[in-house]
């Protein structure tokens, strides 16, 4: 792992999350030669219902999967919390850890899932939310929030940036035509999620999704987020 500033930390439930929802994002930041960083919570393990493959086996794969996603779109770097899937918790433990990545690479932009989409939404990316958006405030930029981290020497850290995708309410939006192909070859990296349906049908339906978020802005393709500047 090089040392370079890291632009961006995009942290996300479940493998695949990151590529679902800002996939374009991410490899239009990496094109620029910024750096990118995953923080996964989990290995994804509860996102296969076969049975009669080992939890093991299953955390293995879509580990891989994510890896090889995230090279496609020049991720620099992924980390696995392993926190168990479908069981993420608003908790001390939880927070900490979130802290703790964010202090450890410092981004000047954090990205993740809406804790406040409406109605129906993944309890994890619920969680996952609204842990981050603690972590970035005030957590990550108070010294004495977490004594283990003084321990560690991760010093505080002020995010400058959130964007949350999977919003009702979407102020930013991000132009991903000339990366959209980067996407969707990384979203056919997840054979296990996605291996039921024909490739040509993952990319019409990516295609169509990223046209409906650019009707009103004048792009072909686009992706959406609720932007929250730290100004303080």
């Amino acid at each position: 792992m090089n040392t370079d500033p890291v632009e961006m930390l995009v942290i996300i439930p479940h493998p695949d999350d990151a590529e679902i929802g800002m996939g374009g994002t991410i490899a239009k930041t990496t094109k620029l030669g910024k750096k990118v960083v995953y923080v996964v919570a989990t290995s994804g393990e509860k996102g296969i219902e076969d049975t009669n493959i080992e939890t093991e086996k299953i955390i293995s794969t879509r580990e891989n999967e994510q890896q090889a996603a995230a090279a496609i779109l020049g991720v620099s770097h992924v980390r696995f919390l392993r926190f168990p899937d479908g069981l993420l918790e608003d908790n001390y433990e939880y927070r900490l850890a979130i802290t703790r990545e964010i202090r450890r690479f410092k981004p000047r932009v954090i990205a993740t899932t809406d804790p406040y989409r409406r109605y129906i939404w993944h309890r994890d990316h619920r969680i996952t939310g609204q842990v981050v958006a603690d972590a970035v405030y005030p957590f990550a930029r108070n010294y004495p929030a977490f004594p283990e981290l003084i321990n560690e020497k991760l010093k505080p850290h002020t995010v400058r940036e959130v964007l949350f995708w999977g919003c009702d309410n979407p102020n930013y939006y991000v132009d991903i035509t000339d990366t959209f192909e980067l996407k969707v070859n990384a979203l056919k990296c997840h054979h296990t999620q996605l291996g039921s349906h024909e490739e040509n049908r993952i990319e019409q339906w990516a295609r169509q999704r990223a046209r409906n978020i650019a009707k009103e802005m004048g792009y072909e393709l686009a992706e959406a987020f609720h932007r929250v500047e730290m100004l303080w």
